[in-house]
């Protein structure tokens, strides 16, 4: 086991905390009083450099700090002037935009088609709701993309609109009991486009036991869940 503590600070404490004893009995334990007086001094100068460290260390995180407010306030103004200048070129045109020697903004990238719904799963809730789930890849600066839902019972009759949502799942709180099957039909939208109609039939059965299950199968949708 070492005599020596292992971290600095300890090792300074050490040092201090012995200083003493050594001077008192320099001789009688094997040393000089001109080893302890050395010793003495090196103290000192470890325990002085570490003064100084941290010191330098606070006032580092406070020059950093201020450092840190002076950037974001110099930002905020640059970005006024910036907002002032695509004001004027707006009024006067994107030669303002050369004078001030700045990129003009870029024209937005058209956004491509919404996808079309796929890989669909259901939960049968203890409620009695279903929950319906699905995949769909939409175009990464698609903003806003909703899921319209249509549903109809059976195997026959017309769909009924069931409302939209933003994620993509959707819980059906109002299927008829004893229904055998019922199809949905999902087509995602947003304010400036629509995108293809997807459906799948939910079919209902009883397994051994005696529980509901549910199972999915994909069809191909009519042009308007109407």
């Amino acid at each position: 086991m070492s005599v020596m503590p292992d971290t600095r600070l300890a090792k300074i404490e050490f040092c201090e905390q012995h200083l003493s004893t050594f001077s008192a009995n320099a001789v009688a334990i094997g040393t000089s009083a001109a080893a302890v007086a050395d010793l003495t001094t090196k103290t000192e100068a470890a325990r002085a450099a570490r003064q100084a460290a941290f010191e330098a260390r606070n006032a580092a995180k406070a020059l950093t700090l201020d450092y840190h407010e002076k950037v974001a306030v110099m930002s905020a103004a640059v970005a006024n002037i910036i907002s002032q200048i695509k004001t004027q070129a707006g009024i006067t045109g994107p030669s303002v935009y050369t004078l001030a020697q700045i990129p003009a903004p870029a024209t937005p990238t058209p956004v491509g088609p919404l996808a079309k719904p796929d890989n669909f799963a259901v939960a049968l809730l203890e409620n009695g709701a279903l929950k319906l789930t699905w995949k769909c890849a939409q175009p990464k600066s698609a903003s806003g993309v909703t899921y319209q839902i249509w549903r109809r019972v059976g195997t026959t009759g017309a769909f009924v609109s069931l409302g939209g949502t933003g994620a993509k799942e959707f819980t059906d709180n109002t299927v008829p009991a004893g229904s055998a099957s019922v199809t949905y039909q999902l087509q995602a939208t947003r304010s400036t486009s629509i995108g293809p109609w997807a459906q799948f039939t939910v079919n209902f059965g009883v397994d051994t036991g005696g529980a509901i299950t549910a199972t999915v199968t994909e069809g191909s949708p009519v042009n308007l869940a109407a």
